[in-house]
Order: C-alpha cells, then sequence, then structure tokens
C-alpha cells in the first residue's frame, strides 16, 4: 500500500529551521572568542545589555556562518567573472540588519562589524546606518512628515539605491551622509566615506521593505536586492514598549540634559509628563511603524533573532529554503 500523504495544515512548511541558544551554540565549533568582556561592553548601546556568553553562543556561531556565507558568494563571483571574461575583482558581501526602535540593531550590528574583523584574513568590515538617508528636518517639516520620521516616505530612497549601486559596482569612494541623534537631524555638508569594503553592514528599519511596483513602468530594485545575507531581530510589542521607554528615562537623565541636544526640553519635564510623551512616541508612531512597516518584512529575512525580556536571543530561525 502507498504511503498516505499527511493533510497540508500538518506538514512543518515553515521555510526557517529554528534552534534555541543551546543549540545554536553547538554550532559555534572552533570558532575562536576574539572580544574581551571590555570590548563586548563598549560595543553595546544605551539599556541593551548583551553578555559574554551571549557573544559565545549566539554570534560566534552566526560569524561562523556568515564566514561560509562569504566563501561561497566570492566563489559564485569569481565563476561569473571568468564566465563573461570579466575583470575578477572582488564585490562587497553586504549584511543588511532590520528590526524595529530599541529592538538593539545597532548592538548587533556593531558586535558583528567587531567580530567578522578578526576573522583570519582580517577583512574590512564597514558599517553605515540608514539614518543618514532620512530627509532633513528642514523637508520634513515643509512636507508635514516629522512625526513619520522613520517611516518609508520620510527617507532619500533614490540616495540609498545610488549608494548601494555604487558599493556593489565597486566603486572605490562612496560618500553616505552623518546622521546625529544629538541634533535629531541629517548633518548638512557630512559623509562617511566608505572605501571598498570587503562586507558591509547595512542596519536601518525598513530595509527588508518591498515598495509597490507601478504598472508597466520601469522595475526599480529594493534595497533588499543589494544584500547578500539578512538579518531580522525581533521581540514582542509589550517588550519593545518598555525596552523604549526605559531608554527614553535614561536618555533624560544623560544626552538630553545638555542643553544643545534636540530632545534637551524633555530633561525639564516631571517624570509623569516624560512617560506619557514617550507613551505617545511609542504608541503613535514607532509601534504603527512597526505594525505597518517594519514587522511584515521579517519573514524575508535570511535569519531571525528573537530575543528575550532581558535582552538575550532565546531563539534563531534559520532560513532553509
Amino acid at each position: 500500500m502507498h504511503k498516505e500523504l499527511a493533510p497540508v495544515q500538518e506538514l512543518d512548511l515553515s521555510p526557517y529551521s529554528v534552534f534555541t541558544e543551546t543549540e545554536w551554540a553547538s554550532l559555534r565549533a572552533d570558532t575562536p572568542m576574539t572580544l574581551s568582556v571590555q570590548e563586548i561592553e563598549d560595543l553595546q548601546s544605551l539599556n541593551d545589555f548583551v553578555s559574554l556568553e551571549q557573544v559565545k553562543n549566539i554570534y560566534l556561531p552566526l560569524s561562523r556562518l556568515l564566514a561560509y556565507y562569504v566563501e561561497a558568494s566570492q566563489s559564485l563571483q569569481f565563476a561569473t567573472k571568468r564566465f563573461l571574461g570579466m575583470q575578477l575583482t572582488r564585490t562587497p558581501f553586504i549584511i543588511g540588519i532590520a528590526g524595529s526602535v530599541s529592538v538593539g540593531k545597532s548592538t548587533t550590528a556593531r558586535l558583528l562589524q567587531a567580530l567578522l574583523s578578526r576573522w583570519p584574513a582580517s577583512p574590512k568590515v564597514d558599517l553605515i546606518t540608514t539614518d543618514g538617508f532620512l530627509y532633513p528636518n528642514s523637508i520634513l517639516e515643509a512636507e508635514g512628515l516629522m512625526r513619520r520620521k522613520g517611516f518609508p516616505e520620510s527617507y532619500d530612497r533614490s540616495a540609498l539605491l545610488k549608494f548601494l549601486t555604487d558599493i556593489k559596482g565597486g566603486e572605490r569612494e562612496v560618500r553616505a551622509p552623518i546622521y546625529s541623534h544629538f541634533f535629531y537631524d541629517v548633518m548638512p555638508g557630512q559623509h562617511v566615506t566608505v572605501e571598498q569594503p570587503d562586507i558591509l553592514i547595512v542596519e536601518g528599519l525598513n530595509v527588508l521593505q518591498t515598495s509597490h511596483q507601478p504598472k508597466a513602468a520601469k522595475a526599480v530594485p529594493f534595497v533588499s536586492d543589494f544584500f547578500d545575507f539578512s538579518i531580522y531581530i525581533d521581540a514582542e510589542e509589550q517588550v519593545l514598549q518598555r525596552w523604549y521607554l526605559e531608554r527614553f528615562m535614561r536618555l533624560r537623565e544623560t544626552a538630553f540634559r545638555d542643553p544643545g541636544s534636540y530632545f534637551h526640553k524633555f530633561s525639564t519635564i516631571s517624570n509623569d509628563k516624560a512617560q506619557e510623551i514617550a507613551k505617545d512616541l511609542w504608541q503613535n508612531i514607532n509601534l504603527e511603524n512597526l505594525r505597518q512597516n517594519i514587522l511584515p518584512t521579517r519573514p524575508r529575512a535570511d535569519l531571525i533573532l528573537t530575543k528575550g525580556t532581558d535582552h538575550s536571543i532565546e531563539t534563531v530561525a534559520l532560513r532553509k529554503i
């Protein structure tokens, strides 16, 4: 007798293999630990604690995995260029990191940059954030978009796509605008120069988002089309809200106290009023952006890191198809 097929709803149709921290840690193999406790602390963002054990259990296996991806990508590039009779130049491997405000994208990006740059071959690893590609406040104010800052329409998408096109095209020097969280604005006339890195990490809220392609129009690439590997950092909404409020209140006692800070006004109000403002910013801006634009991109990631209430990564989901 032939074996009956299981109903579709009983099949495991997930495109991901999911690992616990212990299971993922076993994949580290002999990958050496190259960061000290002090270096890990220096790489952390405000209110985003990462333990030495988490680096060993989560980030070192990820570093090992990325080494395989980079090697495979470079081999494919060279094979294609040989076939086409092109000069064998190396194209940067681009890693995209997405996720909500306050989820810890910057910490993950900096940790990966440090770990990958200490591979035996000592690759050149650069990091940029898409904040620099936000429109300046003067434009956002004129267009009535200040409370939509961080939403897709607040970015100069053409400039970001041009930047990534030049990077992938092997341009020797490519400039990216600099964003200041202190001034809450793009800094006029200031740029960071990216000079032919082996690996480029691109961190931002909406980097995995697709956009509507108009009918009968020329196809426009998505930002994620330039990525060789993508990571989404995830956490429950209520956890993200708590982290956001905690960070806001801590900033009141630190950066916001500087009279030059855009947010200095929040350091002089009562705690209750500050909590009220922070909740409004979360509920009506950041949460809305998460639900509408960021969370829907999660299934497009190659890897999903899911955090628990204490900022530790509890599960790792790796795309298998």
